[in-house]
Protein backbone atom coordinates (compact mmCIF):
# COMPACT_ATOMS: atom_id res chain seq x y z
CA UNK A 1 0.00 0.00 0.00
CA UNK A 2 1.43 3.36 -1.04
CA UNK A 3 1.42 6.65 0.83
CA UNK A 4 -1.58 7.93 -1.13
CA UNK A 5 -3.61 4.86 -0.12
CA UNK A 6 -2.54 5.24 3.52
CA UNK A 7 -3.65 8.86 3.50
CA UNK A 8 -6.95 8.04 1.80
CA UNK A 9 -7.64 5.53 4.61
CA UNK A 10 -6.78 8.06 7.33
CA UNK A 11 -9.45 9.38 9.68
CA UNK A 12 -11.12 12.58 8.52
CA UNK A 13 -10.89 14.11 11.98
CA UNK A 14 -8.71 13.48 14.98
CA UNK A 15 -8.94 14.83 18.51
CA UNK A 16 -6.09 17.03 19.74
CA UNK A 17 -5.34 18.59 23.11
CA UNK A 18 -3.22 21.77 23.14
CA UNK A 19 -0.80 22.54 25.98
CA UNK A 20 1.16 25.76 26.45
CA UNK A 21 4.12 25.71 28.82
CA UNK A 22 4.61 29.11 30.39
CA UNK A 23 5.11 30.85 33.70
CA UNK A 24 3.79 34.15 32.32
CA UNK A 25 0.99 33.45 29.81
CA UNK A 26 -2.67 33.07 30.63
CA UNK A 27 -5.74 32.22 28.52
CA UNK A 28 -6.09 35.86 27.42
CA UNK A 29 -2.43 36.17 26.38
CA UNK A 30 -1.50 32.94 24.61
CA UNK A 31 -1.02 33.82 20.95
CA UNK A 32 0.86 30.59 20.21
CA UNK A 33 -1.84 28.42 21.76
CA UNK A 34 -4.45 30.41 19.81
CA UNK A 35 -2.50 29.85 16.57
CA UNK A 36 -2.24 26.10 17.20
CA UNK A 37 -5.98 25.80 17.82
CA UNK A 38 -6.80 27.89 14.74
CA UNK A 39 -4.50 25.89 12.45
CA UNK A 40 -5.96 22.61 13.67
CA UNK A 41 -9.58 23.75 13.38
CA UNK A 42 -8.95 25.28 9.96
CA UNK A 43 -7.65 21.86 8.89
CA UNK A 44 -10.89 20.24 10.07
CA UNK A 45 -9.45 18.71 13.22
CA UNK A 46 -11.12 18.70 16.66
CA UNK A 47 -9.45 20.57 19.50
CA UNK A 48 -10.89 18.75 22.52
CA UNK A 49 -9.17 20.87 25.16
CA UNK A 50 -6.48 23.32 26.02
CA UNK A 51 -4.46 24.24 29.08
CA UNK A 52 -1.47 26.23 30.27
CA UNK A 53 1.03 24.45 32.51
CA UNK A 54 3.82 26.06 34.50
CA UNK A 55 7.31 25.35 33.23
CA UNK A 56 8.52 22.99 35.88
CA UNK A 57 9.31 19.32 35.47
CA UNK A 58 6.86 17.99 38.07
CA UNK A 59 3.88 19.94 36.69
CA UNK A 60 4.70 19.02 33.09
CA UNK A 61 5.12 15.31 33.81
CA UNK A 62 1.90 15.13 35.87
CA UNK A 63 -0.11 17.12 33.33
CA UNK A 64 1.00 15.12 30.29
CA UNK A 65 0.68 11.79 32.11
CA UNK A 66 -2.93 12.67 32.99
CA UNK A 67 -3.68 13.56 29.34
CA UNK A 68 -2.20 10.27 28.15
CA UNK A 69 -4.82 8.41 30.20
CA UNK A 70 -7.73 10.05 28.38
CA UNK A 71 -9.51 7.94 25.77
CA UNK A 72 -10.84 10.95 23.84
CA UNK A 73 -7.42 12.28 22.77
CA UNK A 74 -5.49 11.15 19.69
CA UNK A 75 -2.65 13.69 19.93
CA UNK A 76 -1.21 16.40 22.15
CA UNK A 77 0.54 19.49 20.78
CA UNK A 78 2.75 21.18 23.36
CA UNK A 79 4.35 24.57 22.82
CA UNK A 80 7.11 26.13 24.89
CA UNK A 81 9.90 24.70 27.00
CA UNK A 82 12.03 23.43 24.10
CA UNK A 83 15.07 25.68 24.52
CA UNK A 84 18.19 25.25 26.62
CA UNK A 85 17.36 27.50 29.58
CA UNK A 86 17.29 25.69 32.94
CA UNK A 87 13.45 25.76 33.07
CA UNK A 88 13.07 24.42 29.49
CA UNK A 89 12.32 20.82 30.40
CA UNK A 90 9.85 19.68 27.73
CA UNK A 91 12.41 17.60 25.80
CA UNK A 92 13.75 15.90 28.92
CA UNK A 93 10.33 14.99 30.35
CA UNK A 94 8.74 13.98 27.05
CA UNK A 95 11.73 11.87 26.01
CA UNK A 96 11.13 9.77 29.13
CA UNK A 97 7.45 9.38 28.23
CA UNK A 98 7.86 8.38 24.57
CA UNK A 99 7.32 4.69 23.88
CA UNK A 100 8.59 5.40 20.36
CA UNK A 101 10.30 8.68 19.51
CA UNK A 102 9.81 10.19 16.04
CA UNK A 103 13.28 11.70 15.51
CA UNK A 104 12.39 12.85 11.98
CA UNK A 105 10.04 15.48 13.39
CA UNK A 106 12.74 17.32 15.32
CA UNK A 107 15.24 16.92 12.48
CA UNK A 108 12.83 18.29 9.89
CA UNK A 109 11.66 21.09 12.18
CA UNK A 110 15.22 22.25 12.79
CA UNK A 111 16.05 22.06 9.06
CA UNK A 112 12.98 24.13 8.14
CA UNK A 113 13.68 26.50 11.01
CA UNK A 114 17.31 26.92 9.91
CA UNK A 115 16.07 28.02 6.49
CA UNK A 116 14.05 30.76 8.21
CA UNK A 117 16.17 31.88 11.18
CA UNK A 118 19.64 30.51 10.57
CA UNK A 119 21.89 29.01 13.19
CA UNK A 120 19.54 29.94 16.07
CA UNK A 121 17.64 26.77 15.08
CA UNK A 122 20.45 24.87 16.77
CA UNK A 123 18.98 25.65 20.20
CA UNK A 124 15.59 24.08 19.45
CA UNK A 125 14.80 20.79 21.14
CA UNK A 126 11.50 20.28 19.30
CA UNK A 127 10.52 16.63 19.41
CA UNK A 128 7.72 14.17 18.80
CA UNK A 129 6.89 10.64 19.74
CA UNK A 130 4.23 8.10 20.55
CA UNK A 131 3.23 7.56 24.18
CA UNK A 132 0.39 5.31 25.31
CA UNK A 133 -0.86 5.11 21.72
CA UNK A 134 -1.05 8.89 21.34
CA UNK A 135 1.06 11.31 19.32
CA UNK A 136 2.93 13.98 21.25
CA UNK A 137 4.42 16.98 19.44
CA UNK A 138 6.61 19.47 21.28
CA UNK A 139 7.37 22.76 19.51
CA UNK A 140 8.94 26.05 20.56
CA UNK A 141 6.56 28.65 21.95
CA UNK A 142 7.27 31.44 19.48
CA UNK A 143 4.49 32.25 17.04
CA UNK A 144 6.78 31.74 14.06
CA UNK A 145 7.88 28.31 15.27
CA UNK A 146 4.31 27.25 15.98
CA UNK A 147 3.16 28.28 12.51
CA UNK A 148 6.12 26.53 10.87
CA UNK A 149 5.55 23.28 12.77
CA UNK A 150 1.79 23.23 12.22
CA UNK A 151 1.75 24.34 8.58
CA UNK A 152 4.68 22.31 7.30
CA UNK A 153 4.76 19.19 9.49
CA UNK A 154 1.93 18.52 11.92
CA UNK A 155 -1.21 19.40 9.95
CA UNK A 156 -0.14 17.62 6.74
CA UNK A 157 0.68 14.34 8.55
CA UNK A 158 -1.55 14.31 11.64
CA UNK A 159 -4.47 12.25 10.32
CA UNK A 160 -2.15 9.84 8.52
CA UNK A 161 -0.08 9.22 11.66
CA UNK A 162 -3.16 8.78 13.85
CA UNK A 163 -4.57 6.36 11.27
CA UNK A 164 -1.37 4.33 11.45
CA UNK A 165 -1.55 4.22 15.25
CA UNK A 166 -5.19 3.15 15.14
CA UNK A 167 -4.40 0.36 12.67
CA UNK A 168 -1.52 -0.78 14.86
CA UNK A 169 -3.89 -0.96 17.85
CA UNK A 170 -6.44 -3.13 16.03
CA UNK A 171 -6.27 -6.84 16.72
CA UNK A 172 -4.72 -8.66 13.78
CA UNK A 173 -7.15 -10.49 11.56
CA UNK A 174 -6.67 -14.21 11.85
CA UNK A 175 -7.27 -16.59 8.95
Amino acid sequence: MGLHEHRSNSPRQVSIYVVTLSDTRDEMHDASGDAICKALRDAGQAVCGRTILREDAKTLRAGITKLLQREDIDAVVINGGTGIAPRDRAFDILSDLYDRPLPGFGELFRALSYAEIGSAALASRASAGVAHGKLLFSVPGSLGAVRLALDRLIVPELAHLVGELRRAAEPEARP
